[in-house]
């Protein structure tokens, strides 16, 4: 938009320029002249021109503002009619802009004194006006559109000066606006509150419940509460095996300030060396273990006295133990413990393994709120469940006879220097084990790593051929299919060969003429022999299976093993003959005196028992139930073979000194090969003696096993005296009184 200045122009000193107004936006709608601060104050301008500070104006409509200059007059035209103008605008921001207009604004040099005509301006403006450029203004005219001024670029005409250099335009600068910085602060602060809001509504409002009960969790501490494990005693309710209270002591290294110092109050009282104590506590810049274990299993009295000396970093913890107040007493029955997962005690041998789940009992809990450090919230709630005690076991062992099998067994693998052995005793009419004893054996209390060979039991877990004691199976076989009697006249020649295989007696003879009691009586491997060829594999292998050999015996008793019984089909010529007398299978000792408990028990095969009663936490006692009897041979047979075992412990049998004074006793000694485990094939002796007492009304079995012994080897040599000592002291303890019957006499040798 262009305007015309208010009348004519002159053309003299005082003359007009017009200067475009800059934009309200640049500086607020305030302008001021060029030369506002020149005109009579800079000696580079004439003292003529005058200062028309009240003229200078800009109502922001105008396109241009007028200013005296005492040069020449500008005006949007070309120098046509009004002359010469100076297009430049000019304009400064405000004072901080005056330095830079100082430094780039050109003023042409004035010659004349004041009120003279200044000298003419190089370029195409006319002297004494200069012009401002200002953005947005059409660049100044050259000399071809304003009569006869010199382009710019080109050589200027004669007498004229070159026009000068255009100046660069002042950069103009755009304030923010205030109102849309507030705008922007307020939506944003708006979105802020709205997210926080939100977030508030879902924690105060949607999750509030989920919240507090985490904050709730980060708080609770759960303490478990051991419950006490069933104790475990004999018939007579002499305790084998106890629950007791004991205490560990814990440390958290991240809390001790000194732990030499503390390590040195805590050794005397943990027996553990300080230098130990020192290192467990001791921890490094990255490790951050806050729970150590310093000393376990001690006495309540022993934590007592480390909680007195209130050391910082320093705690105890109640922990259950077991204790055997007998030590090795029916260890091998009893069993022994070990620490499960997290640290709880649980059986890992025995009966404590057997009946885990019925004598640990049920634990407690208490819930309690605690600070982030474990400290008990006074205040806080707490919650508790009391634990439930185990249930006891009332066992049918009976103390002093399994004392008394122990020290007799462990002395005569001493004296024989065997491998091992075992000793059982039962009550054949309800299969009461009274005692089960092992050698070597070991202490619950303190297993060492040389007891890992003792930890099991022989007694039910290893499996021998039973050689000779298993005689009476075929016998039995025999008497109850009516094929022989006990009177029954034999010839036993030297030797005999079965499926390729010589059989012999394990002593050398000519030809004998026994009864089949006389057989039995002194052991003949020849005589059996014959009698098995009568009862026939078939026969035989019922037999074997009615009185319990290949299976286990019910008892189920942790790693019980059922020994090897090939089915009759699989038996080999030999085998067929070797079975008959115990070799070629195999059997366990508890397998074998049940043989013997059947025939004692007129003929009913009985389960053994170990576990007498269970008494619950309220003292609710549960009697272990009887399971019924099963008949294997008729009471006739076992009678029959009651008085021909009784010819065994006689000067006429193979084993006198199982005789004890008083009683009549009915036995059979074994003396079988020992198969090699390492090696193969066979190495030494597996001696044996099972017999039971009094033989007319038995009462008690009494089994003894020798593995490899090598002072002696025959059962009636090694096992016999054993069974004998056993037997007597069994007797005596249960008050059996002696037999006033005398037994019938038998013929053994036809021959004397």
């Amino acid at each position: 938009m262009s305007s015309t200045p208010p009348g004519p122009p002159r053309r003299g000193r005082d003359r007009l320029r017009l200067v475009t107004p800059a934009p309200s936006s640049v500086h607020g709608g305030r302008l001021r002249r060029d030369d506002e601060r020149a005109a009579g104050r800079d000696p580079r301008y004439g003292t003529g021109r005058s200062r028309h500070d009240d003229d200078h104006y800009y109502d922001g409509h105008d396109e241009y503002e007028y200013e005296y200059d005492h040069g020449a007059y500008r005006g949007p035209e070309d120098d046509g009619e009004y002359g010469e103008y100076d297009r430049r605008a000019e304009y400064e921001h405000d004072d901080s802009y005056r330095g830079a207009r100082r430094g780039t604004t050109r003023r042409p040099a004035r010659s004349g004194a004041a009120g003279g005509r200044a000298a003419p301006r190089s370029g195409p403006g006319a002297a004494g006006g200069r012009r401002v450029h200002r953005p947005g203004d059409p660049a100044a005219r050259t000399a071809s559109t304003r009569g006869g001024g010199a382009a710019r670029g080109m050589r200027p005409a004669a007498g004229r000066r070159p026009p000068p250099r255009r100046p660069r335009a002042p950069r103009s600068y755009r304030l923010g606006s205030p109102r849309r910085r507030v705008r922007v602060t307020v939506v944003f602060m708006c979105v802020l509150l709205g997210i926080l809001a939100l977030r508030l509504t879902q924690l105060q409002g949607i999750s509030a419940s989920t919240y507090a009960a985490q904050a709730e969790a980060q708080r609770l501490r759960t303490i478990v509460l051991p419950a006490a494990r069933g104790s475990i005693t004999d018939r007579s309710g002499h305790t084998l095996a106890q629950h007791v209270e004991l205490r560990a002591v814990y440390a958290n290294p991240q809390n001790i300030r000194d732990a030499r110092v503390t390590a040195a109050k805590l050794s005397p009282l943990l027996r553990v060396d300080a230098a130990k104590l020192e290192k467990l506590m001791s921890h490094g810049p990255d490790d951050h273990t806050k729970f150590v274990y310093l000393a376990r299993r001690l006495t309540p009295d022993v934590g007592d006295k480390v909680t007195k000396l209130a050391l910082r970093g320093i705690g105890i913890a109640e922990e259950r133990g077991r204790t055997y107040p007998a030590g090795p007493l029916a260890a091998n029955v009893v069993g022994f413990m070990r620490l499960g997962p997290g640290d709880v005690p649980e059986g890992a041998g025995g009966l404590e393994l057997a009946y885990d789940r019925v004598l640990r009992g049920t634990d407690g809990k208490r819930q309690l709120l605690a600070n982030p450090e474990g400290i008990e919230i006074p205040s806080g709630r707490t919650r508790q469940k009391d634990p439930v005690p185990g249930s006891a076991l009332r066992l049918t062992l009976d103390r002093d006879i399994q004392w008394n099998a122990q020290n007799a067994i462990a002395e005569a693998v001493a004296t024989s220097q065997a491998d091992g052995g075992s000793v059982i005793v039962t009550d054949p009419r309800s299969g009461d084990i009274l005692a089960m004893a092992d050698a070597p054996t070991f202490d619950p209390n303190n297993i060492t790593p040389r007891d890992t060979a003792a930890l099991g039991n022989r007694a039910t877990r290893d499996a021998y051929e039973p050689g000779s004691v298993n005689k009476v199976i075929t016998m039995a076989a025999a008497l109850d299919h009516g094929l022989i009697t006990d009177q029954t006249p034999m010839t036993i020649p030297p030797s005999i060969v079965r499926g390729g295989v010589r059989i012999a007696d394990s002593e050398p003879h000519g030809v004998e003429h026994l009864t089949t009691a006389g057989v039995l009586a002194r052991s003949s491997n020849i005589g059996t022999v014959e009698i098995a060829d009568q009862v026939g594999r078939e026969g035989l292998d019922r037999e074997l299976r009615a009185f319990g050999l290949g299976a286990r015996t019910g008892l189920n008793f942790p790693g019980e093993g059922s020994g090897l019984l090939p089915p009759a089909r699989a038996w080999s010529g030999s085998q067929a003959a070797t079975i008959s007398y115990g070799q070629g299978m195999s059997a366990t000792a508890l397998q074998m005196a049940s043989v013997y408990m059947t025939i004692a028990n007129g003929g009913v095969r009985v389960t053994p028992r170990l576990v007498d009663a269970v008494t619950g936490p309220d003292g609710t006692v549960t009697t272990t139930p009887h399971p019924p009897g099963q008949r294997v041979i008729s009471a006739q047979t076992a009678s029959t073979l009651s008085r021909m075992l009784e010819a065994v412990a006689t000067n006429e049998g193979t084993a006198p000194l199982a005789d004890v004074p008083g009683y009549r006793v009915a036995g059979k000694t074994g003396t079988a090969n020992r198969p090699d485990p390492v090696h193969g094939g066979y190495e030494g002796y597996t001696s044996s003696f099972i017999g039971f007492a009094p033989a007319d009304n038995p009462r008690v079995v009494v089994e003894v096993v020798l593995d490899h012994p090598r002072n002696g080897y025959f059962g009636g040599q090694v096992a016999a005296p054993v069974f004998q000592k056993v037997m007597s002291f069994a007797l005596t303890t249960l008050g059996v009184p002696q037999p006033t019957t005398k037994p019938a006499p038998l013929v053994l040798d036809l021959d004397k």
